[in-house]
């Protein structure tokens, strides 16, 4: 693994839930809406695994949901004061009580008052295809 994408993951998992408990970071999901416009929303990444995959929990009649259905090409964007890394890739949901239960952390209880088995609760699955990132004042891309 190169040191950018190294540094890039760093960035992705310091703004990850850690170990089941929200700690207040959020990163930007971009999706095309109905209408082929790209739609910003922010969120909590529930679970990364590097640059590779990240995972969140979404309302299964919500917007996410319904837009990473219609159209499954998709972007997630972290960002500090200093560093900044793009993703680049698709987006599917997942309904599977397993995954729902792996990724669940305390933060999503507000919006799914049954907890892990809430019918409204799925999962939105993110893998990346390319990316880039400004890390460390250099600008740095690549193809995963």
């Amino acid at each position: 693994m190169s040191k950018a994408i190294q540094k890039a993951a760093a960035i992705v998992a310091a703004q990850t839930v850690k170990n089941g408990t929200f700690a207040g970071e959020f990163c930007s999901l971009v999706l095309i809406d109905h209408e082929g416009y790209p739609t910003a929303s922010v969120l909590t990444a529930a679970k990364s695994e590097g640059i590779k995959y990240l995972w969140f929990g979404v309302i299964a009649d919500g917007n996410k949901a319904k837009r990473a259905k219609a159209n499954p090409k998709a972007s997630v964007h972290f960002g500090t004061d200093l560093h900044s890394v793009t993703l680049v890739g698709t987006a599917e949901i997942l309904t599977d009580e397993a995954i729902k239960k792996t990724i669940w952390y305390d933060g999503l209880a507000a919006h799914f008052p049954q907890g892990a088995t809430d019918p409204n609760y799925v999962v939105l699955k993110f893998r990346t295809k390319r990316w880039n990132a400004f890390v460390d004042w250099e600008d740095n891309e690549g193809v995963v």
